[in-house]
């Protein structure tokens, strides 16, 4: 597995990372989610991304994964659903992570996140301020900030954060050359989701009220020349090779997708031309194509 330097936070992270989303389910069997978790480490996926809104995630993590803490790099995301508090305070935020602490069994996080956050808040500074303290008192590594468009730009500028972690994908390009180029030059780890696009090609139309419906029309439109690649390895090797993306996670339920993600990263980046051609396909036919949230 590809590692890469994390900005200057002083971690490394797999090229792949996997987003804890899907284990959060309740229909999840337990065991198995622990066999998830730990397939996942021992194959070099070392990065593990989940959030205070992703059901069982945390706690399924701390049960699994606690015994082998110092065998990969832990995010999560805070901001919301903390009782006793209102959300988007500097009370929820520190108790988040505090609760983050609890459930995933460790005494630090390495990566926390506040979860989109609205520009509004994070413009009144409270909210940012809550994760400096965090991270002053060793609870965090990098204080951090998930989400979209100007919001991400902001957090971007504020010179706070020490890692962002936004959409891209082949149908989801504009942080490219914005605030992943900013953050790179910033010295910022860079986490990109939903890095298969939310997989549009699986449908034959336009998937109404489906979270891959913008992302299948943007596709359509684009109608790029995957040059005999198939979508899933186009769509994971263009975001992975990305300038300034440091991790791109992945949720799945499958050990058999995780082995598919490891062989399509060592086919390595996407050559020059067909990687420029899905650019410029996307500058093309951009109509406020902003980044999905």
């Amino acid at each position: 597995m590809i590692t890469r330097e994390f900005g200057k936070t002083g971690l490394r992270v797999s090229a792949l990372g996997f987003g804890a989303g899907h284990i959060g389910s309740q229909s999840m069997d337990d065991a198995y989610a622990g066999t998830l978790l730990n397939r996942l480490v021992d194959r070099g996926v070392t990065l593990i991304d989940t959030a205070r809104g992703y059901g069982l995630s945390e706690e399924r993590i701390g049960r699994h994964l606690s015994w082998r803490r110092k065998d990969f790099v832990l995010s999560t995301k805070v901001g919301y659903g903390i009782p006793g508090h209102a959300d988007w305070t500097f009370g929820c935020i520190v108790a988040g992570v505090e609760e983050a602490l609890r459930l995933m069994r460790t005494d630090r996080i390495d990566i926390v996140h506040l979860h989109s956050c609205p520009k509004t808040i994070l413009e009144a500074g409270e909210v940012i301020a809550a994760l400096e303290k965090c991270r002053n008192e060793g609870k965090i590594l990098s204080a951090a900030y998930s989400g979209e468009n100007e919001a991400l730009d902001f957090a971007v500028e504020t010179g706070r954060f020490d890692s962002v972690e936004c959409s891209v994908n082949l149908c989801d390009q504009r942080s490219l050359s914005g605030a992943v180029a900013r953050a790179s030059e910033r010295g910022m780890g860079v986490i990109a989701k939903r890095p298969v696009a939310n997989a549009p090609w699986r449908f034959a139309e336009r998937p109404a009220g489906d979270y891959s419906e913008e992302y299948w029309h943007r596709w359509k439109t684009m109608a790029i020349d995957p040059r005999g690649i198939g979508w899933n390895e186009l769509a994971l090797r263009f975001t992975a090779y990305s300038n300034g993306v440091a991790s791109c996670i992945v949720g799945t339920t499958s050990l058999d997708h995780i082995e598919e993600n490891i062989r399509a990263l060592d086919q390595g980046p996407l050559d020059a031309p067909l990687y420029d051609s899905i650019r410029d396909a996307f500058r093309r036919w951009d109509r406020e194509w902003t980044g999905q949230v």
